[in-house]
């Protein structure tokens, strides 16, 4: 199984590719998408769009896990996060992945074990959970691979129950039906 996973932002968006076969989980692709502040937000937007379009066609992953909307004090951060967030679920559904939603606390409780963890912590658990040599790995980019960690465990643990992830009502889950 690929599994895109996607931490969206309208500046800086990081995402990673994993491929489970068997137990053993692999990056495949990762890094960011990044937007100059200077460039019209209208145009950030679409570049996170055509970047996450040319991403999904070119590597075919079959599910995509993104971390869901949470409070933030400064309204005007979270709806530029949910315009940037929007780009990726549109690009998901026109190239026909399944889209599942975390939260910021369950992803860091499914990589770390705690779900208040610093990015820090999870972006060293990324390193030790898919075997990564580099340490300049980016807290956005750790982030969106910690996403696809999080629902790789969370489909194994919903198909030891026999159950698809997206059979389980507290999950938000999505499929173009066209």
């Amino acid at each position: 199984m690929i599994v895109l996973g996607v931490d969206p932002g309208s500046r800086v968006t990081g995402y990673g590719i994993v491929e489970k076969i068997n137990n053993d989980i692999s990056v495949v692709h990762s890094g960011c998408i990044r937007s100059s502040g200077k460039i019209p937000f209208y145009d950030r937007i679409h570049n996170i769009f055509q970047s996450m379009v040319k991403l999904m066609k070119d590597y075919h992953p079959q599910e995509m896990s993104i971390e869901d909307m949470f409070y933030a004090k400064n309204v005007q951060s979270s709806l530029k996060l949910g315009h940037a967030r929007g780009a990726v679920l549109i690009a998901a559904v026109q190239c026909g992945l399944q889209i599942f939603e975390y939260t910021p606390l369950e992803i860091k409780k499914s990589v770390v074990g705690y779900g208040r963890a610093s990015k820090e912590q999870v972006r060293c658990m990324v390193q030790i959970i898919l075997k990564l040599k580099d340490n300049n790995l980016q807290l956005d980019t750790s982030d969106a691979l910690a996403a696809a960690i999080c629902h790789l465990n969370w489909a194994r643990f919903e198909s030891s129950a026999g159950r698809h992830p997206a059979q389980n009502k507290f999950k938000r889950h999505y499929k173009d039906n066209r």
